[in-house]
């Protein structure tokens, strides 16, 4: 299609170029191939389980290198806590009060009854009764109607709002933490080295004056508490990585104003946030993970357990690649047996033909790529990309995390694999960023660009098909070298209604 001049201006300030919008208008019209399941990851299939005696080791092994590296820890913390609240908006705009039966509404809606039973337990629960005139005397419907109306109308506390990283999420007998608060606390039992943590959050830019006043509000007194100093540092998603929107005819979605319509690209767009961290090692954990301090060193016991997999695998990927680089490898075979037991890489039945020189080409290529370490629990039925044996359109075979948008369930046989998933990815990554010389990886380079989704939004009442880029830990870590360990479930404990706060993850321990 033919841009006008005010388009092709419009895209050029976005940091985008016209041949890259016309490629992701492309796309709209071929669509995306789904992820092809070979077989599901499973323990000793794709899945390492480790023994309490090999978990102290990796542990201890951290624990006695991490000094000799720059550790940080990514938070992605852009979203805004609205989904957290859908059903009470959704109660507040249907149910009457002066009206409705309460206690048949709450029959139909058990989240509304998991709410109105657990008021007391909610962190904000003295804040949000300090607003509501004789309270005590309410009874439940009264309470409940009250109590989310408080929470969420915009002209009182309007948490809906509000970043996640900054909502109440915990209370303990003294003070009350957000994630933000909860995260640096953590970070000062598995994420510091030197008596120093760094930490990343990627943020929205309007919510960046609220994170830099609660970090001025805590910083001082988790300091005091940990003796750790934190350097916190934050990002926007970057405006280059948003995508263009089109109507159901693939068409460009305009506004009002004549203006295309442009989307952030979704979390996959982070990638460029991560590749500009100088790190060698960088825990990945969503903001709403955190658990209260009863939990939190089994949780730290885990995060050093993976972080000490990857320095081991790391320092034996760079020995080889630092051979090969110097012509002075001696056993090629020992190399593959490495790649394949412990990186999960498949070596396809072209690779096993090539000469000697070639062969060792590939293997260069293999061994030179960030290592992830993913942390996978039992599946519980909780929502969350799944480990997969992946076969690419060229025949190759792969480790990865697949989500359910990715993949094709109306074709039976692929159903089946995706039902056969035992476990799933709990957004728990270690990653090493760096090549034996020291030298950061351009992980754009490892991205698989096919692995992006086209979802069905709607603006303006109107419906419009939006591009998300490959998943952060999806499609964006597609090519890299991938090892899955089964972690507890004590380390997946995310906050996505605002009822999972009434979870004992979240609840001062007793």
């Amino acid at each position: 299609m033919n841009f006008s001049k005010q388009d092709v201006q419009q895209i050029k300030n976005k940091g985008l170029t016209v041949d890259k919008v016309k490629n992701q208008l492309q796309i709209f019209k071929t669509g995306l191939p789904p992820t092809k399941l070979k077989s599901a990851a499973t323990i000793g299939h794709g899945i390492v389980k480790v023994s309490e005696e090999e978990k102290q080791q990796h542990t201890n092994f951290f624990s006695e290198h991490k000094d000799a590296f720059n550790i940080q820890k990514f938070v992605p913390a852009s979203g805004a806590a609205t989904r957290m609240f859908k059903f009470l908006f959704q109660f507040l705009e249907e149910f009457n009060p002066e009206e409705d039966d309460f206690e048949a509404y709450i029959q139909t809606n058990p989240k509304v009854k998991t709410f109105a039973e657990g008021l007391q337990n909610f962190p904000f629960y003295d804040t949000v009764v300090s607003k509501i005139d004789n309270y005590d005397a309410l009874d439940l419907k009264s309470k409940t109607y009250h109590f989310a109306n408080v929470l969420l109308n915009d002209t009182m506390l309007n948490f809906g709002a509000f970043p996640k990283g900054l909502l109440p999420f915990h209370k303990y007998k003294n003070e009350i933490r957000t994630p933000l608060e909860e995260h640096l606390l953590e970070s000062s039992k598995y994420a510091s080295s030197k008596g120093k943590a760094n930490l990343h959050f990627t943020i929205s830019p309007k919510h960046e004056s609220k994170f830099k006043t609660e970090l001025e509000t805590v910083s001082a007194a988790v300091h005091k508490k940990t003796g750790i100093t934190f350097n916190v540092t934050f990002s926007f998603q970057k405006e280059a990585t948003d995508t263009i929107a089109v109507n159901i005819d693939n068409t460009p979605f305009r506004l009002e104003d004549g203006s295309m319509l442009f989307r952030p690209g979704g979390h996959g767009a982070l990638i460029e946030n991560l590749n500009d961290l100088n790190a060698d090692l960088v825990f990945v954990k969503n903001i709403d993970n955190v658990v209260v301090d009863a939990y939190e060193d089994d949780v730290a016991d885990y995060k050093k357990m993976l972080a000490g997999m990857l320095l081991k695998f790391q320092k034996e990927a760079f020995a080889y690649a630092k051979a090969i680089d110097e012509n002075n490898l001696k056993d090629i075979a020992e190399v593959e047996a490495f790649l394949t037991n412990k990186l999960n890489v498949v070596f396809t039945e072209a690779y096993k033909t090539l000469s000697t020189s070639k062969k060792l080409e590939a293997l260069k290529k293999h061994i030179n790529k960030p290592i992830r370490v993913c942390g996978m629990v039992k599946n519980e039925g909780e929502p969350g990309g799944g480990p997969f044996w992946t076969e690419s359109s060229k025949g190759k075979i792969a480790l990865q995390i697949v989500e359910s948008a990715q993949m094709n369930t109306n074709d039976e046989t692929q159903y089946e694999i995706s039902q056969n998933a035992t476990h799933f990815n709990p957004v728990d990554l270690v990653c090493g960023l760096k090549n034996y010389k020291g030298e950061p990886y351009d992980l754009t380079n490892f991205v698989d660009e096919d692995a992006a989704f086209i979802t069905q939004k709607t603006r303006e009442g109107k419906p419009l098909k939006a591009l998300e880029r490959p998943g952060l830990w999806n499609g964006a870590m597609a090519n890299w070298n991938t090892v899955f360990v089964e972690v507890p479930l004590i380390t997946f404990n995310p906050v996505k209604t605002v009822n999972n706060l009434l979870k004992p993850t979240h609840q001062p321990h007793v």
